[in-house]
């Protein structure tokens, strides 16, 4: 069935009619998120967004009022007491609890709180006469709770991790008498709520493993407590602790509100605290002590006891505004979990249900269930992108192209490992050869030996819209889905309402209703006839990085590829460097080498070209210092060009920032070191190798997709050979062969010196740029996604084949034979 049609408010709210809290939504958006106009936010996972209402109210409060320390007694230290104190009241009525079950101890955060429980519950090493106490946790728990171990260990405490099916499948009904008389103590952990896959746990798990019904209570005697992780659940979910009278419930106040953020809470049930061990004690905990003896008291008061030094209290009072503000908005926490989870529901089918044009499914999604009630679902959505020969796409692709579009989503194994391993597939062999491999956690390599390391997470928020999902939807048709788009019948079943007679008529269903329609299928170009001989044609340096390129005939290579290739850089006043995704008018700046002066030129319209020395020792021009940037994650010694290059950059841009260049003392080695080159090659300023190699008939196939989807003709002015090959700011362009024909080589030599292929290039919003005039447009990364399956590759990188400097001396010249040496088989 076609996709379009199905992807419509008016079929959403045929099928889910809790959207929005009785009110006119759209207006309520843009009065209390202006900021989100033309930005689709789906990462509330992570931090959902705070309304204006709640600064405009917090300010006007801090404004007003005189907060002093709550440790002192003055009027104003009373004001903030009390107001604390009323804090904490409203934070137990929201969970349907009182100061009489809880205390509310406040932290810097979710994390915070879990490390305090790992340092002050009763552990109880293991002994000859003992087995002592063990720490368990299910394994889709977030880092924070898993880390807990490395505490836990170092007191000789057993950790058992316990996977989500094992907990039924080894219950039992009754324990022996015997065991009662155990009073060892025993933690176990578990997310209300997975962070990676949004699938809700039973919140009675809490009584049944505190009655010793569960596993793996049911199998280990001693006093079991809960510590129920709610940091990802409260954020869109009701929560009644009378119901789950869980001992430990840490949370973060930002993904329920925004704001503020670095203030989390630890709630501790009143009738755990008393077995509860503090050994350090900071200002506020005591209730005497004596520094010449070992002589401490506790505060009797719970929450004083644990909250070391002085609390973040101006944070705190943010938190009545941000509960004035989601009761004012939404209602109740009722309201947004129906709310989220109708979205989420509805993404979920119709991605799930995506298909390419050959009938192949375009998404795997890692989900439990589907999504068949807010009870056992959140609102959070985990996938990875096939493309129509069922390969996976890797997330980072994805993400590049999402920020095109101005889509926020997050990808990675989201600080949740096990859940990542046991939806993805993922074992442990795999993780550690991933690791070896160079894949560490946050970084962007999304595929080893074509496997998934990671996938792509959407998640919704009380304010979320249905036109979020409608954007992030059409996106994923438009990007990465070969046409005609559609969607599969089966799956699309799942649309219908459980139980909704109102909405057939003469027993046809709503979906029935749609007739299916063909999808204009965008015609390819043929690839150019085959040629064998590839040949160098153009040779581009780019002096100053992310600055407009300097074409030339023929050039000398140096030790770290083209001889000036970019050794300089421009920073911002903060030194951090500048990049035309940050600044694009840098392409403006044309930077030319004149070798027989020995100065780097820089000329923009509107300037008087000024020059910088290209001696390496310009701390004698300069009079700088050595200094520290980043380019890439990577450290860099660099050296400041001077004023007058200073004022001339802050003139032409319109902010204050400096041109600095790589210390001739300082080696950056490439990070991901090709197999066959050894040492590791050494780079000036670029992102990730020492050259970026394309072909023409690549550009000319992505140049006839673009002009083919933008309906204009072989003169209109975007799509001119030489201004998109522009776009992909390559060093080296190359002919012959046939489009991506790069992809498949292991070595190649130009003239007398031979490289070797460090892996294709991964492209960002960068090559929407217009290199001549700074406009942005997407159109360039879209047509290459669309053209390649989803992937957003183009070009290679290549290094010296050997790092010793034996290539430095030689020179590349246009017209040169290019010699390729393709993979083996």
């Amino acid at each position: 069935m076609d996709f379009h049609r199905l992807n419509t408010f008016g079929v959403f709210q045929r099928l889910w009619p809790h959207y929005g809290y009785e009110r006119d939504f759209g207006e309520l958006r843009e009065r209390e998120f202006p900021r989100m106009t033309g930005v689709t936010y789906l990462d509330h996972a992570a931090a959902t967004l705070h309304p204006d209402s709640l600064l405009r109210g917090y300010f006007q409060d801090i404004s007003s009022n005189v907060y002093g320390n709550p440790h002192s007694h003055s009027p104003s230290s009373r004001l903030t007491h009390d107001t604390v104190e009323r804090v904490r009241y409203r934070i137990l009525q929201h969970f349907n609890s009182s100061p009489d079950e809880y205390s509310v101890i406040f932290t810097s955060g979710c994390t915070a709180a879990l490390k305090l429980v790992a340092e002050i519950f009763p552990w109880s090493p293991q002994t000859d006469q003992e087995t002592g106490s063990v720490f368990s946790y299910l394994t889709d728990n977030h880092t924070s709770v898993v880390g807990m171990r490395g505490q836990t260990s170092a007191l000789g405490v057993a950790a058992l991790s316990v996977l989500p099916e094992e907990m039924e499948n080894k219950e039992k009904e009754d324990c022996p008498e015997e065991d009662a008389l155990c009073q060892t103590a025993h933690l176990f952990c578990y997310p209300a709520q997975s962070n990676f896959s949004g699938r809700k746990y039973p919140l009675s798990y809490v009584r049944g493993i505190q009655t010793r019904r569960l596993y793996p209570a049911s199998h280990r005697r001693g006093r079991w407590f809960v510590l129920l992780d709610a940091a990802s659940y409260v954020s869109c979910s009701p929560l009644d602790l009378r119901d789950c009278p869980a001992d430990f419930i840490p949370i973060s106040f930002y993904k329920m509100f925004g704001f503020p953020t670095g203030l989390g809470a630890l709630l501790v049930r009143n009738s755990t605290a008393g077995s509860l061990r503090k050994t350090y004690f900071g200002g506020g905990t005591a209730a005497a002590y004596l520094t010449s003896e070992d002589y401490y008291v506790e505060a009797a008061n719970i929450s004083d006891r644990f909250e070391d030094g002085t609390i973040s209290f101006l944070d705190i009072v943010a938190l009545n505004h941000g509960f004035e503000s989601l009761y004012r908005i939404a209602g109740n926490m009722h309201n947004i979990q129906l709310h989220t989870f109708g979205l989420a529901r509805y993404t979920f089918i119709l991605l799930s249900g995506l298909c390419h044009g050959n009938g192949r499914r375009a998404a795997q999604i890692y989900a439990d269930g589907h999504f068949d009630s807010p009870a056992t679902q959140g609102s959070i959505l985990n996938f990875n992108l096939l493309d129509s020969n069922g390969r996976i796409i890797g997330y980072s692709q994805v993400d590049r192209m999402a920020s095109l579009y101005n889509i926020h989503v997050r990808t990675g194994c989201f600080c949740n490992t096990g859940a990542c391993q046991a939806l993805i597939g993922i074992t442990n062999q795999q993780m550690k050869r991933n690791l070896q491999a160079g894949h560490v956690c946050g970084d962007s390599i999304d595929l080893v030996d074509g496997q998934p390391t990671g996938s792509v997470r959407v998640s919704f928020g009380y304010m979320s819209t249905f036109e979020d999902c409608q954007k992030f939807l059409s996106f994923v048709a438009e990007c990465f889905v070969e046409k005609p788009v559609t969607v599969d019948p089966d799956r699309l079943q799942g649309l219908l309402p459980v139980s909704a007679p109102s909405e057939r008529s003469n027993g046809v269903s709503p979906i029935q209703a749609f007739q299916e329609e063909s999808c204009e299928v965008v015609q390819r170009e043929e690839p150019v006839e085959r040629r064998d001989a590839y040949t160098l044609t153009n040779i581009y340096i780019y002096p100053v990085k992310s600055c407009g390129a300097y074409e030339v005939h023929n050039w000398p290579v140096g030790p770290l590829g083209l001889l000036y290739d970019r050794a300089w850089m421009v920073v911002n006043r903060n030194g951090v460097c500048l990049n035309q995704k940050r600044e694009p008018r840098l392409c403006l700046i044309s930077p030319r080498i004149h070798l027989p002066s020995n100065k780097l030129m820089l000329q923009a319209s509107g300037m008087e070209t000024i020059s910088v020395p290209l001696e390496k020792d310009i701390l004698l021009h300069t009079g700088s210092a050595v200094s520290q940037s980043k380019v890439c994650g990577d450290r860099v010694e660099t050296v400041d060009c001077g004023a007058e290059a200073a004022s001339w950059l802050s003139g032409f841009l319109g902010q204050p920032c400096r041109l600095i260049r790589q210390s001739p003392d300082f080696t950056r080695e490439m990070k991901k070191r090709p197999c066959d080159a050894a040492p590791s090659p050494s780079l000036s300023l670029v992102n990730e190798a020492q050259y970026l190699m394309i072909n023409l008939a690549s550009v000319k196939l992505i140049q006839s997709l673009m002009s083919s989807r933008q309906g204009g003709g072989e003169d209109q002015e975007l799509l001119v050979s030489q201004k998109v090959i522009r776009r992909f700011r390559a060093n080296l362009v190359i002919t012959g062969g046939e489009a991506f024909d790069e992809d498949n080589w292991s070595h190649l030599i130009i003239g007398s010196t031979r490289f070797v292929v460090a892996g294709q290039c991964g492209r960002c919003q960068m090559v929407g740029i217009d290199q001549d005039t700074g406009a942005k447009c997407k159109e360039p990364l879209v047509s290459l996604s669309a053209l390649r399956g989803g992937k957003v590759t183009f070009g290679v990188y290549l290094t010296h084949e050997t790092a010793d400097g034996s290539a430095a001396g030689h020179a590349l010249s246009v017209g040169s034979v290019i010699q390729p040496e393709p993979h083996g088989p």
